[in-house]
């Protein structure tokens, strides 16, 4: 059962639910064909909540992570709403746990997130995050589709 449960959460093409309550909808899906060990989980699954989010993450890279760079856009009702670079690992004096893993190792990380900076309106948010291993961001790690939908204003 568990290696069933397993391969339909890695398969590329399917999309996966990071959450779904009755005021957002989170789900992604892989921009390639090719089969990743990932997993996401955002709680508490609310727009409205002004608490901090959890964000937990869990990753098996396919490659050594010395450099990673982060590249995040947001499209809102189809309107280009942001875009959004950070170089995350630069090979020295890195900060974050990611940063130094080796192709294979796992990585596994919890973040939180202040729900409270931003109000989000109502709608249709398409979010793609890519993670490259090189500055040029020729050399893709990680591509996400993310869909998120907000069912109510959050007034």
């Amino acid at each position: 059962m568990f290696g069933l449960f397993f391969f339909i959460l890695f398969t590329p093409g399917v999309s996966e639910f990071i959450c779904k309550s009755s005021e957002l909808d989170i789900s992604y899906t892989f921009c390639d064909s090719i089969a990743h060990a990932f997993m996401f989980n955002l709680t508490p699954c609310s727009i409205m909540n002004k608490s901090i989010w959890k964000l937990t993450l869990t990753w098996i890279p396919r490659s050594d992570i010395t450099f990673l760079k982060a590249v995040f856009n947001v499209w809102y009702e189809g309107a280009k709403a942001l875009h959004w670079k950070e170089v995350i690992c630069r090979g020295a004096d890195d900060k974050y746990s990611v940063c130094g893993m080796l192709k294979g190792e796992t990585v596994a990380a919890a973040f939180d997130i202040k729900g409270a900076r931003t109000k989000f309106p109502k709608g249709n948010y398409k979010i793609i995050l890519q993670g490259f291993s090189d500055d040029s961001e020729n050399n893709i790690v990680i591509c996400l589709n993310l869909t998120m939908i907000i069912k109510q204003d959050d007034f």
